[in-house]
């Protein structure tokens, strides 16, 4: 499996729990890995149901939901993991670092010079199962490859500019698929290789309905069997899946357990009850206010601990007045006071600092005390200069300053900021709540002025972080920022050749959006897992329950 497959797979979660706990697991775990069973979950997306099975829909979530059936060409090498000696936790949800790379549906890869290409050669022996009404059992082929890339090229809902460094996909032969390139891109891997939009599905898609669940047919360890809308998702094992996972020297037909199951439950209260219970295995999600009460009445339930890969922000549209004025962005940051945020919405379970870049993204991330005085300023609560800030700009006393709404799809601390903003600048802001469809429809047709959201920072790469969400042009850019200086500085960076250069050109970009400031970052909470007890012990041990290929949950 990849590592985008399991980014939120569960059975990963229960692995990780088990092999982080103090070596618990790894001292209970028998000579011999358990077969069989059914392990039921609540992912972090436990609120909410599948919203697509069709890569051609280039859906943000589709990976979550296929990922068990779905493969791709390549994967984490978790031989370079903390658990087996290397340096990478493979914490971030959705990053690989470039020298933790192995192959998946790809037994091997070269680069030629002339032109330039890269040259993917398929493992033999891999296949399809029988799915009654779409295709009989059969191997994957390099045509598979080129149909499901050619297939997302010509989607009407493909991203600007994702695959526009690419030639042509062409099949060489049955195994050899060879990706000519327009120009270098530093992630050509992850964009038809590992990342979200890379699913290897037959070319048997074309005739039939792939949004249809019943339709769904993979290489991977399982296969859907049944899906019920805003209740289950449940996949059952691939027999005849091709790939192992080696345990104590020997090597093990994967996966372990016969039947997975991704429930969906609204209510919180319902979800903690579940897991008390014993009617869920796992839980990936779970907020801070609620780990106390659970401790005390569940204390047979295992813990996993790690900083979340969202933090909530408010933003602004800078292509409209007031906001297009820098010193309204910085005096708006320091009438926020930041570390309050920390300490009473989040009771201090949260970092303060973990902007632009997550704290996982090693190389990456810099710490607030490596930041210029001039961003450790915006972090530093002061009303007196945001105050002063204001005047200058020509709102002394917030008089003139148009009256504006914080929209949001509901965030508790959205009105404590509001009253902030009033009494500290004296500005007429408001805050409004809207369900979240309907917010992101808003935001996708015409952001608002003022809004708040969450900022999940499980992009594959420093990329997809900075420059789908900032990029000039880009469709998630929100906040309408643009600045030909950080483009530039992107643009470096895809076209590095090696990572220390790609480091340099987005630690550039980086200090642009600090230095420009068209979000008002709030903070990155800490975020909590937790599994029953039994999924530690001999029947279901860790070790048993199936490999994990490259997620955020594999080592902390």
């Amino acid at each position: 499996m990849t590592r985008i497959q399991r980014m939120l797979c569960t059975l990963g979660a229960a692995l990780a729990l088990c092999l982080s706990l103090g070596g618990v697991a790894a001292a209970q775990a028998p000579a011999k890995p358990q077969y069989g069973g059914t392990l039921e979950v609540g992912t972090v997306y436990v609120t909410l149901s599948a919203l697509s099975w069709d890569p051609q829909d280039w859906n943000w979530k589709l990976n979550h939901d296929t990922g068990m059936f779905y493969e791709q060409l390549f994967a984490a090498d978790l031989d370079k993991s903390v658990r087996k000696g290397g340096k990478h936790k493979f914490y971030a949800d959705a990053w690989l670092p470039s020298d933790a790379i192995r192959g998946e549906l790809a037994e091997r890869w070269e680069w030629k010079e002339n032109p330039l290409s890269v040259v993917v050669h398929l493992r033999k022996g891999v296949m399809f199962p029988e799915k009654s009404g779409v295709m009989k059992a059969r191997e994957l082929t390099a045509e598979d490859v080129v149909f499901s890339y050619d297939r997302l090229d010509k989607s009407p809902k493909k991203i600007p500019t994702y695959f526009d460094h690419i030639a042509k996909v062409e099949a060489r032969d049955k195994y050899t698929v060879v990706f000519t390139f327009k120009e270098y891109n530093a992630e050509w891997d992850y964009r038809f290789g590992w990342g979200y939009y890379s699913a290897i599905v037959p070319k048997e898609m074309a005739a039939v309905d792939a949004k249809n669940w019943k339709n769904a047919v993979g290489t991977g360890p399982f296969q859907l069997a049944d899906f019920v809308q805003a209740n289950s998702q449940t996949y059952v094992k691939n027999p005849g899946y091709w790939d192992t996972e080696k345990l104590g020297g020997t090597a093990y037909k994967i996966p372990f357990v016969d039947k997975l199951v991704y429930r969906t439950i609204k209510d919180e209260a319902t979800q903690h009850s579940a897991l008390r219970t014993g009617k869920l295995d796992i839980l990936e999600a779970i907020r801070w206010t609620a780990v106390d009460n659970l401790k005390k009445s569940a204390p047979q339930l295992k813990w996993s601990k790690w900083l979340s890969m969202s933090g909530t922000f408010l933003a602004m549209r800078v292509d409209q007045k007031p906001f297009g004025d820098i010193r309204v962005r910085r005096a708006l940051n320091m009438a926020v006071n930041k570390q309050e945020i920390v300490s009473a919405y989040y009771g201090g379970n949260a970092e303060l600092f973990a902007y632009p870049m997550h704290p996982d993204y090693l190389g990456y991330y810099e710490p607030l005390e490596k930041m210029p005085a001039s961003v450790k300023e915006l972090f530093t609560y002061d009303p007196a200069k945001a105050k002063k800030l204001l005047a200058e700009a020509g709102y002394p006393g917030g008089v003139g300053f148009p009256s504006v709404t914080l929209v949001s799809a509901g965030y508790d601390y959205d009105e404590a900021v509001v009253a902030e903003l009033r009494d500290v600048l004296g500005i007429d802001v408001r805050a409004e709540r809207m369900p979240a469809d309907q917010y992101f429809d808003r935001l996708a047709a015409d952001p608002p002025a003022f809004w708040s959201l969450s900022w999940v920072a499980d992009y594959p790469s420093p990329n997809d972080f900075l420059g789908v969400l900032l990029g000039s042009g880009q469709s998630s850019n929100y906040a309408r920022w643009s600045s030909a200086e950080f483009d530039a500085a992107i643009g470096d960076a895809l076209a590095a050749p090696d990572a220390a250069s790609a480091r340099d050109a987005y630690t550039r970009a980086e200090r642009v959006v600090q230095r420009e400031v068209p979000v008002i970052p709030a903070s990155y909470g800490t975020g909590w897992a937790l599994a029953r007890d039994g999924l530690l012990g001999a029947r279901e041990n860790g070790l048993g329950i199936l490999r994990l290929a490259g997620l955020a949950w594999s080592d902390r």
